[in-house]
């Protein structure tokens, strides 16, 4: 314990030092800190077991934490209270900013708009390559939040233009209660709610969570076990059944996958993947390849290489994934094509974007019907 404490400390004089500073807050003249009672951001948790001898299963990943009282789960954001389990992180985000959509990415949902993108501390996962690090590893106490509550934050994605929230930057199934309430207040409102995630989460959350959400992205980190396993501390099925459940609810999601040099990069992995993904989810589902960057537990392995992007880009279309992209690189594999007659239809160039080969929801040119949400 004592090694964990002196952790805490040491990150807390840290642990914005890259530019995590929720900028929202500073942007809507809010205190940073406010000085609030930590039961104002606890909530009893959805979708768990109470046990005996004051314990509890967690059944809202497929992480299944058994927990005893007074301990966490595996996200550090989830505890339990005497045999009765609490979030702790409800409208109390860490991190808070406008992107665009693309960002997400999302390519075919609302294209150019900007979405409201929050966070909480806390995963379900250790990737050992995650970019958000500072926050998805960190428990509650260890980072610098703010006080935003569902019906403020549909407030000011209003007041901002901004189409949509996004729930991001760490891994919003940990904070389901948050968003499933921030969903719910803009469904009523006319702000859709757009989960990013990396669908570790279990059926009957998932499925309640479909009917407020407006899409998700899930991050497919590899299409083998032993990836999941030894580099993310999970597992591929559960993630695999997501996404079923996704294409079951009809709700509009997208996939993608971070591409790493010598662990999932492989054409066998690649091939099999997306044979899987136009077999079980169909062919207009957008798949997002993405390039790898050195960070976190992973700087040894050097960036991925746009020929390695170009090439499982290349196997997707061969399989049939009418919709393949590149992304953390510029490429005009940025560009959403025709599949019918191949013109361009919307040009990406990182951020700046302009939809002009588009008709409504069809390609101007040939009048092709272009799946997604626009």
């Amino acid at each position: 314990m004592k090694n964990d404490q002196l952790t805490r400390r040491s990150f807390l004089k840290y642990a914005f030092s890259a530019g995590s500073i929720c900028s929202l807050a500073l942007m809507e003249g809010a205190l940073l800190f406010p000085a609030v009672k930590n039961d104002e951001f606890i909530r009893e948790a959805k979708y768990y077991e109470k046990q005996g001898e004051k314990r509890v299963t967690c059944k809202l990943c497929p992480q299944e934490c058994r927990v005893a009282d007074l301990e966490r789960g595996t996200c550090g954001v989830r505890e339990n209270r005497g045999g009765t389990y609490y979030t702790l992180v409800y409208g109390n985000p860490c991190s808070a900013h406008i992107d665009p959509i693309e960002k997400k990415p999302m390519f075919h949902y609302y294209p150019t708009t900007e979405a409201l993108s929050i966070a909480t501390a806390g995963c379900n996962f250790v990737c050992k390559f995650c970019q958000n690090w500072e926050i998805s590893q960190k428990r509650p106490e260890q980072v610098h939040s703010m006080k935003f509550f569902p019906k403020r934050v549909i407030d000011v994605a209003k007041q901002r233009n901004c189409k949509t929230v996004a729930h991001t930057y760490s891994e919003p199934v940990v904070f389901f209660e948050y968003m499933l309430d921030c969903a719910i207040e803009g469904k009523k409102r006319g702000v859709p709610n757009v989960m990013i995630s990396n669908g570790y989460i279990q059926e009957k959350p998932m499925r309640e969570l479909c009917k407020y959400l407006g899409a998700v992205k899930i991050d497919l980190k590899a299409f083998t076990e032993k990836f999941y396993k030894e580099i993310c501390d999970g597992t591929l099925k559960p993630v695999l059944d997501t996404l079923l459940v996704l294409k079951d609810e009809k709700i509009w999601f997208e996939i993608v996958v971070l591409i790493i040099p010598t662990l999932n990069d492989s054409k066998k992995e690649i091939s099999d993947m997306t044979r899987w993904i136009v077999k079980e989810l169909g062919p207009d589902v957008p798949v997002h390849f993405s390039r790898y960057y050195p960070t976190f537990m992973l700087k040894n392995i050097p960036p991925t290489p746009p020929a390695t992007l170009h090439q499982a880009r290349k196997i997707a279309m061969d399989n049939g994934v009418k919709f393949a992209y590149i992304g953390n690189m510029v490429s005009d594999a940025e560009n959403t094509y025709c599949p019918s007659c191949g013109k361009v239809l919307i040009e990406r160039l990182r951020y700046h974007v302009i939809t002009r080969g588009m008709k409504g929801n069809r390609c101007k040119y040939c009048n092709e019907i272009i799946p997604g949400v626009f």
